[in-house]
């Protein structure tokens, strides 16, 4: 970002600031060749104030542990620390040291291909989960050798790695929605990142022949769900949840019946995550094309969101989510498009286009839900007006619990300059 746009949404931020949130940031960061897809999820995670406060905290006890540490969890508490402690509000940020550790640490980010977004997604709660489990263990086994407790800041309870990259062989799809990270769905380990974002799913099936109801719970860290032309983010759920009738090859083993029944299913939300992440799934693979391609409907969603398809005995079944958050994968195409991040930050939205920060009006979230025209379809002479000219298509979304409370909310500022390297 320039000076002059720097400055420029220093005085837009100005006019609509408060007092009281003078202490955010605002930082583009530079894309390296293909990072956008890095730098949209970076950008959405840094303004998902729960997981912000708890990488800061992670910091904070490192150096106060004077531990000298290095992997991909360091490297993204020194690009956070580095972002809310400049002295200028808005400015540019060069993100190589978590890049480099990126690519070193995966090779299949060691590349200058197109990245899924939601691939990283998973792949960054995944190792931060394994590292802070790792660190757990090595404090467990220190204290067994030398007696002696170690206390800091940072509780971590043991638990299994979240969903990875492999996603096929971890995944379980209900009803077009997918559950992301179920290989922890029956431990009881638990790190900060569960904290946040873990939900609980309750699969109910109910036998048609005894009447009998079974249930199963899963966890869940992030919801994929499908999309259909012209529908919302409501209607999405709300097809997560339509009962399935289980007859013919499909029938139920009851076990009251000791025999195989017609059943009737239905999942729906029994725990409501801190953190609700929400993945359309856009990219679709089509035989007759031997390809993926995008599917860019529109998909309307809403700022403001409750959960209805919730349980009779949910946890917080009436708890109301703001958006706060979402990526956007913009181009028609899944190996050739470019991802950009809108965050709500206090009164007002922004967007984040790897370097370049602008403030966004409120009326124009809209023109992110997709296209109304399917942009594969080919339209007929004197109609080629009809498809819309983009196809900026919101690809995550991040709802934040509105009883979330920041822990440490407030942070002391200190820089040289605007413009680094972390």
């Amino acid at each position: 970002m320039g000076a002059n746009g720097s400055s420029q949404l220093e005085k837009e931020i100005s006019t609509t600031d408060s007092v009281n949130t003078t202490n955010e940031h605002y930082y583009g960061l530079v894309n390296f060749g293909n990072t956008c897809y890095c730098n949209s999820v970076i950008q959405a995670l840094f303004f998902c104030r729960p997981f912000r406060e708890r990488i800061l905290n992670y910091k904070q006890t490192l150096k106060k542990s004077g531990a000298s540490k290095d992997n991909l969890v360091t490297c993204l508490a020194d690009l956070f620390h580095n972002i809310a402690n400049q002295k200028r509000r808005v400015g540019t940020i060069a993100p190589k040291r978590f890049i480099t550790k990126l690519k070193k640490e995966n090779e299949l980010f060691d590349n200058y291909m197109q990245q899924d977004a939601h691939e990283f997604f998973n792949y960054l709660l995944n190792t931060i989960s394994e590292t802070l489990i790792s660190e757990k263990k090595a404090e467990r086994e220190k204290t067994l050798r030398h007696g002696t407790i170690k206390k800091g800041n940072v509780t971590v309870n043991m638990a299994p790695a979240t969903a990875g990259l492999q996603r096929d062989d971890k995944t379980g799809e209900r009803n077009g929605i997918t559950v992301e990270g179920n290989d922890f769905r029956n431990s009881t380990e638990t790190t900060w990142i569960h904290e946040i974002f873990q939900g609980i799913l309750t699969n109910e099936t109910r036998c048609l022949s005894c009447e009998t109801v079974s249930s199963k719970d899963e966890n869940f860290l992030d919801l994929s769900i499908d999309v259909e032309q012209n529908t919302s983010i409501t209607h999405c759920l709300r097809v997560f949840s339509e009962t399935e009738t289980l007859c013919g090859d499909q029938k139920y083993f009851c076990e009251t019946c000791s025999s195989k029944q017609e059943a009737q299913k239905r999942m729906r939300i029994k725990k409501p995550p801190q953190l609700l992440a929400l993945h359309l799934k856009r990219f679709k693979y089509v035989d007759s094309l031997n390809r993926h391609t995008k599917l860019s409907y529109r998909v309307v969603f809403p700022l403001e969101l409750r959960l209805f398809n919730v349980s009779d005995d949910a946890e917080h079944g009436d708890r109301m989510y703001d958006l706060v958050a979402t990526v956007v994968h913009c181009g028609a195409t899944p190996n050739r498009g470019h991802y950009i991040t809108l965050v709500k930050s206090n009164s007002f939205w922004l967007v984040f286009d790897d370097d370049i920060v602008e403030k966004l009006d409120v009326s124009s979230m809209e023109e992110f839900s997709g296209m109304s025209t399917d942009a594969n379809i080919q339209m007929p002479p004197g109609n080629q007006s009809a498809p819309q000219k983009n196809s900026e298509s919101a690809y995550i979304l991040f709802y934040q619990a509105r009883n979330y409370a920041a822990d440490n909310p407030d942070h002391n500022h200190k820089s040289k300059n605007s413009t680094h390297s972390v």
